[in-house]
């Protein structure tokens, strides 16, 4: 993987770390692929059971690199790449940063520092959990460049505010800090130190059997826009593929047994 984007991962989880602190991990083309590259290889290791994603430096991610932006204005780049899909690939590439995270079948938890503008904010929005440091600021800025927010926002957004409140900080694109974030439901949580927090977090997950929360993740995702009828039968289907399994059996015998319980990974 590119050092674009740093990953590490231990006893189960993995530290995803967007790594160009000297522009605000801001992005560029490259890093447009390398957040996908990463997601995608995340998605496929059976070994990680959740996911921390942060950013180096001063901040989360402030956005659009400037630079590229200049350049594709002045019409000597046109991005036509980024609105590309891979065959089978419901999002194009500019949306991929923000739904590849939606796609990786374990928790996805985003520790957000300085800012998170633009596509950086989107970014988080496609994590399962946003857990901000006091001092972080939010903004959907698209409007300020003449441009609207095609980064995934509105399969995200929609989950955590009421549209009014996502029309006034789109036709806005004001800057909100981390307190009001948190009351309007861009963030879960507010925390002094929100990456410390989103590992401990992380690891207390990937504690729990991996196919029980990989079914729950997929539930609430494919279910909560659904129709009653294909919730509930989701609801039945997944609850079947996991009774009498052996990490199903596991959990129920830690439990009566009272040790911490030893799970396999995810077929």
């Amino acid at each position: 993987m590119t050092e674009l984007v740093k990953v590490n991962i231990d006893n189960h989880v993995a530290d995803v770390r967007l790594n160009r602190p000297d522009k605000y991990n801001a992005l560029s083309p490259e890093m447009f692929a390398a957040i996908i590259e990463t997601g995608k290889a995340l998605a496929n290791d059976r070994s990680v059971r959740a996911v921390v994603i942060s950013g180096e430096g001063r901040g989360f991610c402030a956005g659009l690199d400037f630079q590229s932006f200049a350049e594709m204005g002045g019409g000597r780049k046109k991005g036509s790449d980024l609105f590309e899909r891979t065959p089978g690939q419901k999002a194009n590439n500019a949306q991929m940063p923000g739904m590849v995270w939606k796609q990786v079948p374990v928790p996805v938890i985003a520790a957000i520092h300085g800012v998170a503008f633009g596509g950086g904010l989107q970014i988080a929005l496609g994590a399962d959990i946003r857990l901000a440091a006091p001092d972080a600021r939010f903004s959907v800025m698209e409007i300020k460049w003449g441009l609207v927010p095609d980064m995934s926002l509105t399969q995200t957004l929609r989950d955590l505010v009421r549209i009014d409140v996502a029309k006034e900080l789109t036709f806005s694109g004001r800057i909100v800090e981390a307190a009001e974030a948190e009351k309007l439901g861009l963030v879960t949580g507010v925390c002094d130190q929100p990456l410390e927090e989103a590992l401990r977090m992380a690891a207390e997950l990937a504690a729990k059997s991996p196919h029980a929360v990989s079914a729950a993740k997929h539930l609430l995702e494919r279910a909560w826009h659904s129709d009653d009828e294909a919730g509930l039968w989701l609801e039945e289907s997944l609850q079947r593929s996991l009774i009498g399994t052996p990490n199903q059996i596991e959990a129920v015998t830690a439990n009566f047994e009272k040790r911490p319980p030893k799970f396999a990974d995810r077929d």
